[in-house]
């Protein structure tokens, strides 16, 4: 098996920031970290890896894990064991282990002749799953703007923890007044008390649909029950959520859980973890990182196992190297790639 890895560049189409990122002021661009594994038969997979700091990770870790990784026993035809020891030996590198997990699996679908989600076993609805679409934290007038310019996507994800979040979300009303909105805290409010004011705000609206990870994941499991008992607004977990060993916890301090497949390591475990919070009666989310549609399309094909999508890194870049799965007024199909088998992408051609 061959291993080739590249990087791409992603221009944001605005300015991204956070809630973490407030002091930096946002970033204009991001580097993803694409994986090549080709086989003797001349059959290529591709992956990406969109490593996160708040992980611990970076370009230089990832290229340098995968750089040192045994693939002798890799292989399209059965890639169910070596995933399997890939999780345990990657652990703390999850981006690069996601990054050789979609593009083993990719290859695999095509050896198989099938789309991944069949490869899988799970199928796929066209006409039923739909993203969000993600306003990243900004000054009131752009997010007017950025709101204005999403509007053939019927539900929104509004990134708080700013000192002027009651102006943000204003904004986004006097574009949208009954649109539906997902809030994400990304870890913002730091005392459980302070989460549960601004939960109580944020649910005098009505079309607040839930909030994401209001407070650290590192806040002591007992406070984030606390807040779960008093909210009036369902709770999601996403940093306190990476696999499968998360749903006991979670299923205590949240109502959901959304799974990204640079936590998870990739498809194959994400699958796992998705599976398990549904058994343990939690409601599911796949989300993203600001990815290229290699990514996209790869958690778009795990669509069966979700109660919701947040899956618009690709449609927040102005320079997606590739084509996969679209999200045409926010509704996946794999339609206009529906004769392509695994991931179903391929590369485009950029003006």
């Amino acid at each position: 098996m061959k291993l080739r890895l590249y990087t791409e560049r992603l221009t944001l189409r605005h300015r991204w920031t956070i809630a973490r990122a407030l002091n930096t002021g946002g970033a204009t661009d991001e580097e993803v970290l694409m994986v090549e594994l080709e086989d003797s038969d001349g059959v290529i997979g591709i992956g990406e890896c969109a490593p996160s700091k708040r992980y611990g990770e970076d370009l230089e870790t990832v290229r340098a894990f995968l750089q040192n990784l045994d693939l002798s026993d890799a292989t399209f035809e059965e890639p169910g064991p070596f995933l399997d020891r890939l999780q345990i030996n990657g652990a703390g590198q999850m981006a690069a282990v996601c990054g050789l997990d979609i593009a083993l699996l990719d290859g695999a679908g095509q050896k198989a002749s099938q789309p991944l989600y069949d490869y899988l076993g799970l199928g796929f609805e066209e006409d039923k799953h739909v993203t969000s679409f993600s306003i990243g934290i900004d000054s009131p007038d752009r997010i007017i703007e950025k709101v204005k310019e999403a509007s053939n996507y019927p539900i929104l994800k509004l990134k708080l923890g700013h000192p002027n979040d009651r102006e943000h979300l204003a904004a986004l009303r006097s574009a949208a007044p009954s649109k539906t909105v997902r809030v994400d805290g990304n870890e913002a409010w730091t005392t459980k008390e302070e989460a549960l004011k601004n939960i109580n705000w944020l649910a005098e609206d009505p079309n607040v649909e839930f909030v994401e990870q209001p407070m650290p994941a590192s806040i002591p499991l007992a406070d984030q029950v606390w807040l779960k008992e008093r909210s009036p607004l369902p709770l999601m977990g996403d940093e306190s959520f990476h696999n499968s060993s998360d749903v006991d916890q979670c299923a205590r301090a949240f109502d959901s859980v959304n799974a990204k497949l640079v936590k998870t390591g990739g498809v194959w475990e994400a699958k796992k973890a998705l599976t398990l919070a549904r058994q343990k009666g939690l409601k599911t989310m796949i989300g993203c990182m600001i990815e290229t549609s290699v990514l996209i399309s790869a958690a778009a094909h795990l669509s069966s196992l979700t109660d919701f999508l947040d899956i618009d890194g690709n449609l927040l870049v102005s320079n997606d190297p590739f084509e996969g799965v679209t999200a045409v007024d926010g509704k996946i199909s794999f339609k206009p790639i529906e004769e392509r088998t695994g991931l179903g992408v391929r590369r485009m051609r950029l003006d």
